[in-house]
C-alpha cells in the first residue's frame, strides 16, 4: 500500500463509482471548487494498491485571518469524512492514511473535523485509536421516493399553514438561471450570516460553484420572490440521488411571507419531478444544545440521523485559545429575527 497526494482523474472517478457512500465532497469538481476559493486550500491524500485506491480523505483547510492570527484561525474540514473500501484492505489502508495525514498536516492547523455523510460506526475504532474523537451531531434526511401527498402529510400544521398562505400572498419560486441569480442568492447569505456571527465563505466559492458545479447538474439555486422582490434564496448540492441543502438565506423583514418554508417545499417537488430519492438538510447540531435552525427542520418530518463527527486536535493551546475568542465574538449582541435563523450551514 503506498499513499499518495495526487491522482488521475478516471481512478479517483472509477473509485467513487464503485463506493455506495461517495458523495458529491469526495468528488473531483468539489476539490476543485475549494481549490479557487479564497481562503481554502484542499489537500488530497490517498491510499492505493496499485491500480486500486482503497481509501481517501479530502481536508480543505479554511482560514479566516492572515499574519500572526493565522495560526489561531486555520482548521481542516473534511466535508465528506473519510471514505475507504470495505473489508480488512480498506481498515488497514485507513491507518495508514490518518498516519500520514497527523505527521504531515501542518503546524498552523488547529483542528481537522471529518464530517461524516453516512454511518462510519465500524471505523469508529480506528478513528478514535487515531485521535480523531467522536462527537455527536444531527441531521436530517427526507426520503422523496414517496407520493407527493406523503410528502405534504408529514410536515407539521404549522408548516403547511404557512406554506399555504405565501401561495395565497403570491410567493413564488423561480430557479435561477444564470450567474447573476448566483450574485443575488449571495446578497441574501451575506446579512443573515453576519447578524449571527457565523463566517460566510467568500464569494469567489459560489462563484467557483456556480462556474464548475452548474454546467453539470450539481449545482440548483432557488430563489423566492413576493411581487418582484427576491425575499429568499437556497443553493443545494445534487449528485448521484442526494439533494444536499447547502446554504439559504432570507429577508429579515419578509418572514410573514414564509419564504423557507415555501423553498423548501418547492425543493422537494422539484426533486421528486426529477428523480432523486432523499434530501439532506445538511445538519442538526449537537443533541441537547439547543439549536433555532434544528426546530425548522424538524417541521418537515425527515428521518433524523446521528451519523457524528470526529475532531482531531492538533494544537491544544491555540484551539482552547481560539475558542474562547470565537465564543466571546459570538456573544456580542447582534439583532437577530427568528425566521433568519432558520437556515444556517453548520
Amino acid at each position: 500500500m503506498e499513499v499518495v497526494r495526487h491522482l488521475d482523474k478516471k481512478v479517483w472517478n472509477a473509485f467513487l463509482a464503485q463506493q455506495p457512500n461517495a458523495s458529491i465532497y469526495h468528488t473531483y469538481e468539489m476539490f476543485q471548487v475549494a481549490a479557487r476559493s479564497q481562503g481554502q486550500s484542499p489537500e488530497f491524500w490517498a491510499v492505493i494498491d496499485e491500480p486500486t485506491v482503497l481509501a481517501l480523505l479530502l481536508p480543505v483547510k479554511i482560514s479566516l485571518l492572515t499574519g500572526w492570527l493565522r495560526g489561531f484561525t486555520t482548521r481542516a474540514v473534511s466535508y465528506g469524512s473519510v471514505l475507504c473500501a470495505p473489508g480488512e484492505e480498506g481498515s488497514l489502508a485507513l491507518e495508514l492514511l490518518l498516519d500520514a495525514y497527523q505527521r504531515n498536516v501542518g503546524s498552523e492547523v488547529l483542528f481537522t473535523e471529518l464530517r461524516n455523510q453516512s454511518d462510519l460506526s465500524a471505523y469508529q475504532p480506528i478513528l478514535n485509536r487515531k485521535g480523531f474523537r467522536y462527537e455527536d451531531h444531527l441531521n436530517f434526511l427526507i426520503d422523496l421516493d414517496v407520493p407527493e401527498k406523503v410528502l405534504w402529510s408529514k410536515i407539521n400544521k404549522s408548516g403547511r399553514h404557512r406554506i399555504r398562505t405565501a401561495e395565497k400572498r403570491g410567493v413564488r419560486v423561480e430557479e435561477a438561471s444564470n450567474a447573476a441569480g448566483m450574485y443575488t442568492a449571495y446578497l441574501k447569505l451575506k446579512p443573515v450570516y453576519k447578524r449571527i456571527g457565523v463566517p460566510l465563505a467568500d464569494i469567489s466559492m459560489f462563484q467557483s460553484a456556480y462556474d464548475i458545479l452548474a454546467p453539470r447538474g450539481m449545482l440548483k439555486i432557488f430563489l423566492a420572490y413576493a411581487e418582484e422582490e427576491c425575499i429568499g434564496a437556497r443553493i443545494l448540492l445534487t449528485y448521484r440521488d442526494r439533494i444536499i441543502d447547502w446554504y439559504a438565506g432570507a429577508d429579515r423583514d419578509q418572514g410573514s411571507y414564509s419564504p423557507n418554508e415555501t423553498l423548501v417545499w418547492h425543493v422537494l417537488r422539484w426533486g421528486q419531478a426529477h428523480g432523486f430519492r432523499e434530501f439532506d438538510f445538511g445538519g442538526g447540531g449537537k443533541p441537547g444544545e439547543p439549536y433555532g435552525p434544528r426546530e425548522f427542520k424538524l417541521k418537515f418530518g425527515g428521518k433524523q440521523v446521528n451519523y457524528g463527527r470526529n475532531v482531531c486536535i492538533h494544537a491544544h493551546w491555540r484551539f482552547s485559545v481560539s475558542q474562547a475568542g470565537y465564543g466571546f465574538y459570538r456573544r456580542l449582541p447582534r439583532s437577530r429575527s427568528r425566521s433568519e435563523s432558520n437556515r444556517v450551514s453548520d
